[in-house]
Protein backbone atom coordinates (compact mmCIF):
# COMPACT_ATOMS: atom_id res chain seq x y z
CA UNK A 1 0.00 0.00 0.00
CA UNK A 2 1.30 3.42 -0.90
CA UNK A 3 -0.13 4.99 2.20
CA UNK A 4 1.88 2.99 4.68
CA UNK A 5 4.85 4.72 3.09
CA UNK A 6 3.45 8.09 2.26
CA UNK A 7 1.73 9.75 5.16
CA UNK A 8 1.98 7.21 7.96
CA UNK A 9 3.25 10.12 10.06
CA UNK A 10 -0.34 10.53 11.22
CA UNK A 11 -0.39 7.06 12.70
CA UNK A 12 1.21 7.45 16.08
CA UNK A 13 3.38 4.38 15.93
CA UNK A 14 6.48 3.56 17.91
CA UNK A 15 9.25 1.96 15.85
CA UNK A 16 10.16 -1.56 16.90
CA UNK A 17 13.73 -1.90 18.03
CA UNK A 18 15.24 -5.22 17.12
CA UNK A 19 17.80 -5.99 19.75
CA UNK A 20 19.19 -9.03 18.01
CA UNK A 21 19.12 -7.96 14.37
CA UNK A 22 22.40 -8.78 12.68
CA UNK A 23 24.44 -6.30 10.70
CA UNK A 24 23.47 -8.15 7.54
CA UNK A 25 19.82 -7.23 8.07
CA UNK A 26 19.47 -3.53 7.49
CA UNK A 27 16.52 -2.27 9.50
CA UNK A 28 15.91 1.13 7.94
CA UNK A 29 13.37 0.98 5.13
CA UNK A 30 10.61 2.99 3.53
CA UNK A 31 8.03 1.42 5.85
CA UNK A 32 9.30 3.33 8.89
CA UNK A 33 6.86 5.79 10.50
CA UNK A 34 7.45 9.41 9.59
CA UNK A 35 5.94 11.22 12.58
CA UNK A 36 6.90 11.42 16.21
CA UNK A 37 4.27 10.65 18.83
CA UNK A 38 3.79 14.39 19.34
CA UNK A 39 3.01 14.89 15.65
CA UNK A 40 6.29 16.33 14.35
CA UNK A 41 8.08 14.65 11.46
CA UNK A 42 10.72 12.16 12.47
CA UNK A 43 14.16 13.48 11.53
CA UNK A 44 16.31 11.24 9.40
CA UNK A 45 18.48 10.43 12.40
CA UNK A 46 15.57 9.57 14.71
CA UNK A 47 16.96 6.07 15.38
CA UNK A 48 20.63 7.07 15.39
CA UNK A 49 20.71 7.08 19.18
CA UNK A 50 18.14 5.68 21.57
CA UNK A 51 17.82 3.81 24.84
CA UNK A 52 19.32 0.70 23.25
CA UNK A 53 22.48 2.42 22.05
CA UNK A 54 23.99 3.65 18.80
CA UNK A 55 22.47 2.51 15.50
CA UNK A 56 25.30 2.35 12.95
CA UNK A 57 22.91 2.01 10.02
CA UNK A 58 22.22 5.73 9.96
CA UNK A 59 25.95 6.42 9.55
CA UNK A 60 26.22 4.02 6.63
CA UNK A 61 23.16 5.43 4.86
CA UNK A 62 24.36 9.01 5.43
CA UNK A 63 27.56 8.16 3.55
CA UNK A 64 26.17 5.88 0.85
CA UNK A 65 22.88 7.69 0.20
CA UNK A 66 21.09 4.38 -0.30
CA UNK A 67 19.51 1.79 1.96
CA UNK A 68 20.10 -0.84 -0.72
CA UNK A 69 23.80 -0.03 -1.01
CA UNK A 70 24.15 -0.02 2.77
CA UNK A 71 22.63 -3.50 2.85
CA UNK A 72 25.05 -4.59 0.13
CA UNK A 73 28.04 -3.31 2.11
CA UNK A 74 26.83 -5.35 5.09
CA UNK A 75 27.56 -8.45 2.98
CA UNK A 76 30.99 -7.38 1.72
CA UNK A 77 34.29 -8.56 3.10
CA UNK A 78 36.26 -5.89 4.99
CA UNK A 79 38.76 -5.81 2.11
CA UNK A 80 36.11 -5.16 -0.53
CA UNK A 81 34.36 -2.64 1.70
CA UNK A 82 37.58 -0.67 2.13
CA UNK A 83 38.28 -0.83 -1.61
CA UNK A 84 34.88 0.61 -2.50
CA UNK A 85 35.14 3.27 0.18
CA UNK A 86 38.50 4.36 -1.21
CA UNK A 87 36.82 4.90 -4.57
CA UNK A 88 34.24 7.19 -2.96
CA UNK A 89 36.74 9.45 -1.20
CA UNK A 90 37.91 11.49 -4.23
CA UNK A 91 34.26 12.38 -4.89
CA UNK A 92 33.90 13.67 -1.32
CA UNK A 93 37.23 15.54 -1.50
CA UNK A 94 36.08 18.62 -3.40
CA UNK A 95 39.38 20.49 -3.24
CA UNK A 96 41.43 17.36 -4.02
CA UNK A 97 43.81 17.85 -1.09
CA UNK A 98 43.54 14.21 0.05
CA UNK A 99 41.61 15.23 3.16
CA UNK A 100 37.89 15.44 3.91
CA UNK A 101 37.08 18.58 5.87
CA UNK A 102 33.89 19.23 7.78
CA UNK A 103 32.20 21.26 5.05
CA UNK A 104 32.96 18.66 2.40
CA UNK A 105 31.53 15.91 4.56
CA UNK A 106 28.43 17.95 5.35
CA UNK A 107 27.75 18.59 1.65
CA UNK A 108 28.17 14.89 0.93
CA UNK A 109 25.73 13.92 3.68
CA UNK A 110 23.12 16.45 2.56
CA UNK A 111 23.35 15.03 -0.94
CA UNK A 112 22.94 11.55 0.54
CA UNK A 113 19.69 12.68 2.16
CA UNK A 114 18.44 13.76 -1.27
CA UNK A 115 19.39 10.38 -2.74
CA UNK A 116 17.67 8.54 0.11
CA UNK A 117 14.47 10.49 -0.56
CA UNK A 118 14.68 9.59 -4.24
CA UNK A 119 15.13 5.93 -3.40
CA UNK A 120 12.13 6.02 -1.08
CA UNK A 121 10.01 7.67 -3.77
CA UNK A 122 11.03 5.03 -6.32
CA UNK A 123 9.84 2.24 -4.02
CA UNK A 124 6.62 4.05 -3.23
CA UNK A 125 5.92 4.69 -6.89
CA UNK A 126 6.47 1.04 -7.77
CA UNK A 127 3.64 0.25 -5.36
CA UNK A 128 1.27 2.92 -6.63
CA UNK A 129 1.76 2.82 -10.42
CA UNK A 130 -0.53 -0.12 -11.16
CA UNK A 131 -0.02 -0.17 -14.93
CA UNK A 132 3.68 0.75 -14.81
CA UNK A 133 3.28 3.64 -17.22
CA UNK A 134 5.58 5.97 -15.28
CA UNK A 135 2.85 8.16 -13.76
CA UNK A 136 0.40 7.79 -10.89
CA UNK A 137 -3.19 8.79 -11.59
CA UNK A 138 -5.61 10.09 -8.99
CA UNK A 139 -7.67 6.91 -9.46
CA UNK A 140 -4.65 4.73 -8.78
CA UNK A 141 -3.97 6.71 -5.66
CA UNK A 142 -7.59 6.47 -4.43
CA UNK A 143 -7.49 2.69 -4.83
CA UNK A 144 -4.27 2.46 -2.89
CA UNK A 145 -5.03 5.04 -0.19
CA UNK A 146 -8.74 4.55 0.37
CA UNK A 147 -9.61 1.27 -1.36
CA UNK A 148 -12.09 3.21 -3.48
CA UNK A 149 -12.62 3.53 -7.21
CA UNK A 150 -13.84 7.12 -7.04
CA UNK A 151 -14.36 9.99 -4.61
CA UNK A 152 -18.09 9.30 -4.22
CA UNK A 153 -17.25 6.12 -2.31
CA UNK A 154 -15.28 8.05 0.33
CA UNK A 155 -16.99 9.60 3.34
CA UNK A 156 -16.29 13.27 4.05
CA UNK A 157 -14.63 12.37 7.36
CA UNK A 158 -12.82 9.26 6.11
CA UNK A 159 -9.06 9.45 6.40
CA UNK A 160 -8.43 5.97 5.09
CA UNK A 161 -5.03 4.77 6.21
CA UNK A 162 -3.33 8.12 5.65
CA UNK A 163 -4.72 10.17 8.51
CA UNK A 164 -5.56 12.94 6.06
CA UNK A 165 -9.00 13.95 4.86
CA UNK A 166 -9.68 13.60 1.16
CA UNK A 167 -9.72 17.40 0.52
CA UNK A 168 -6.30 17.66 2.20
CA UNK A 169 -4.95 14.86 0.04
CA UNK A 170 -6.38 16.47 -3.07
CA UNK A 171 -4.91 19.89 -2.27
CA UNK A 172 -1.45 18.38 -1.82
CA UNK A 173 -1.86 16.39 -5.03
CA UNK A 174 -2.71 19.56 -6.94
CA UNK A 175 0.26 21.40 -5.45
CA UNK A 176 2.61 18.59 -6.45
CA UNK A 177 1.16 18.37 -9.96
CA UNK A 178 3.38 21.08 -11.44
CA UNK A 179 2.27 20.65 -15.06
CA UNK A 180 -1.41 20.38 -14.11
CA UNK A 181 -2.10 17.25 -16.13
CA UNK A 182 -3.86 15.46 -13.27
CA UNK A 183 -1.18 12.78 -12.91
CA UNK A 184 2.09 12.70 -11.01
CA UNK A 185 5.30 11.73 -12.75
CA UNK A 186 8.24 10.57 -10.66
CA UNK A 187 9.52 14.02 -9.71
CA UNK A 188 6.03 15.22 -8.81
CA UNK A 189 5.29 12.01 -6.93
CA UNK A 190 8.48 12.44 -4.91
CA UNK A 191 7.22 15.85 -3.78
CA UNK A 192 3.80 14.43 -2.92
CA UNK A 193 5.19 11.51 -0.89
CA UNK A 194 8.00 13.45 0.83
CA UNK A 195 6.26 16.77 1.56
CA UNK A 196 8.53 17.54 4.52
CA UNK A 197 11.48 17.69 2.10
CA UNK A 198 9.88 20.38 -0.07
CA UNK A 199 9.17 23.89 1.30
CA UNK A 200 6.29 24.47 -1.10
CA UNK A 201 4.37 21.70 0.70
CA UNK A 202 4.98 22.89 4.24
CA UNK A 203 1.86 25.06 4.37
CA UNK A 204 -0.30 21.97 3.80
CA UNK A 205 1.41 20.13 6.63
CA UNK A 206 0.91 23.15 8.86
CA UNK A 207 -2.80 23.32 8.07
CA UNK A 208 -3.20 19.60 8.72
CA UNK A 209 -1.56 19.97 12.12
CA UNK A 210 -3.82 22.89 12.99
CA UNK A 211 -6.86 20.79 12.07
CA UNK A 212 -5.64 18.03 14.36
CA UNK A 213 -4.56 20.12 17.34
CA UNK A 214 -6.01 23.65 17.23
CA UNK A 215 -9.15 23.00 19.25
CA UNK A 216 -10.11 26.63 19.82
CA UNK A 217 -9.49 27.60 16.19
CA UNK A 218 -7.21 30.56 16.90
CA UNK A 219 -4.49 29.43 14.50
CA UNK A 220 -2.04 28.73 17.31
CA UNK A 221 -1.19 25.73 19.50
CA UNK A 222 -1.01 26.20 23.26
CA UNK A 223 0.48 23.64 25.63
CA UNK A 224 -2.78 21.79 26.32
CA UNK A 225 -3.43 21.50 22.58
CA UNK A 226 0.16 20.39 22.02
CA UNK A 227 -0.13 17.61 24.61
CA UNK A 228 -3.67 16.67 23.58
CA UNK A 229 -4.81 13.14 24.24
CA UNK A 230 -1.27 11.96 24.82
CA UNK A 231 -1.33 13.33 28.34
CA UNK A 232 -4.33 11.34 29.57
CA UNK A 233 -2.40 8.27 30.68
CA UNK A 234 0.92 9.99 31.44
CA UNK A 235 2.41 10.77 34.83
CA UNK A 236 3.49 14.10 36.25
CA UNK A 237 7.13 13.58 35.29
CA UNK A 238 6.16 13.17 31.62
CA UNK A 239 4.03 16.30 31.69
CA UNK A 240 6.86 18.32 33.27
CA UNK A 241 9.25 17.06 30.59
CA UNK A 242 6.86 18.03 27.80
CA UNK A 243 6.24 21.41 29.41
CA UNK A 244 9.99 22.04 29.51
CA UNK A 245 10.33 21.08 25.85
CA UNK A 246 7.39 23.27 24.86
CA UNK A 247 8.61 26.28 26.85
CA UNK A 248 12.32 26.19 26.13
CA UNK A 249 12.62 24.49 22.73
CA UNK A 250 9.44 25.22 20.80
CA UNK A 251 7.94 28.48 22.10
CA UNK A 252 10.72 30.77 20.90
CA UNK A 253 8.94 34.07 21.62
CA UNK A 254 7.75 32.87 25.05
CA UNK A 255 4.15 33.94 24.54
CA UNK A 256 2.67 30.62 25.67
CA UNK A 257 1.65 29.27 22.27
CA UNK A 258 3.16 28.24 18.94
CA UNK A 259 2.54 30.48 15.94
CA UNK A 260 2.88 29.37 12.31
CA UNK A 261 6.65 29.94 12.23
CA UNK A 262 7.23 28.04 15.47
CA UNK A 263 4.92 25.24 14.36
CA UNK A 264 6.83 24.85 11.09
CA UNK A 265 10.16 24.74 12.92
CA UNK A 266 8.74 22.04 15.17
CA UNK A 267 7.08 20.00 12.41
CA UNK A 268 9.87 19.99 9.81
CA UNK A 269 13.29 18.52 10.66
CA UNK A 270 16.31 20.67 9.84
CA UNK A 271 18.50 18.53 7.58
CA UNK A 272 21.35 21.02 7.88
CA UNK A 273 21.38 20.58 11.63
CA UNK A 274 21.16 16.79 11.29
CA UNK A 275 24.05 16.76 8.82
CA UNK A 276 26.19 18.92 11.12
CA UNK A 277 25.55 16.57 14.03
CA UNK A 278 26.49 13.59 11.87
CA UNK A 279 29.72 15.33 10.84
CA UNK A 280 30.55 15.85 14.51
CA UNK A 281 29.88 12.19 15.23
CA UNK A 282 31.99 10.88 12.33
CA UNK A 283 34.89 13.20 13.16
CA UNK A 284 34.78 12.09 16.79
CA UNK A 285 34.91 8.48 15.60
CA UNK A 286 37.65 8.76 12.98
CA UNK A 287 39.80 11.90 13.42
CA UNK A 288 42.59 10.02 15.18
CA UNK A 289 45.17 12.83 15.10
CA UNK A 290 42.61 15.50 16.09
CA UNK A 291 43.62 17.89 13.29
CA UNK A 292 39.95 18.57 12.44
CA UNK A 293 40.14 16.91 9.05
CA UNK A 294 39.91 13.31 7.91
CA UNK A 295 42.71 11.79 5.87
CA UNK A 296 41.83 9.05 3.43
CA UNK A 297 43.70 6.64 5.70
CA UNK A 298 41.62 7.64 8.72
CA UNK A 299 38.36 7.11 6.86
CA UNK A 300 39.36 3.75 5.42
CA UNK A 301 40.78 2.71 8.77
CA UNK A 302 37.34 3.28 10.27
CA UNK A 303 35.42 1.81 7.34
CA UNK A 304 33.06 0.00 9.74
CA UNK A 305 31.88 3.42 10.97
CA UNK A 306 31.36 4.90 7.50
CA UNK A 307 30.03 2.00 5.42
CA UNK A 308 30.22 -1.28 7.35
CA UNK A 309 31.06 -4.80 6.14
CA UNK A 310 30.29 -8.41 6.97
CA UNK A 311 32.80 -8.19 9.81
CA UNK A 312 30.90 -5.34 11.50
CA UNK A 313 29.47 -5.88 15.01
CA UNK A 314 26.70 -8.45 15.22
CA UNK A 315 24.10 -5.96 16.39
CA UNK A 316 22.70 -2.86 14.74
CA UNK A 317 22.68 -1.13 18.09
CA UNK A 318 25.56 -0.88 20.51
CA UNK A 319 26.51 1.29 23.45
CA UNK A 320 29.30 3.76 22.87
CA UNK A 321 31.92 4.27 25.54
Amino acid sequence: MLTKYMLSFILLLTPNILLCASAAVHGHNVDSPERESDGAYKPRDYEHYNDVGHNVEFDHEAILGSVKEAEEYDRLSPEESKKRLEQLLPRMDLDRDKFIDREELKKWILNSFINLSQEEAEERMSEADDNNDGVVTWSEYLRDAFGAENEDEISIDDTGETGMLLPEEKAMWKAADKNGDGTLDFEEFAVFTNPEEHPEMHEYLLQQTLREKDRDGDGRIDFQEYVGDRGVQQDKEWLLSERDKFTHDLDRDKDGSLDAHELTRWLIPDNNEIAEEEVDHLFASADDDHDDRLSYEEVVGHHHVFVGSEAAPDHRYYDEL
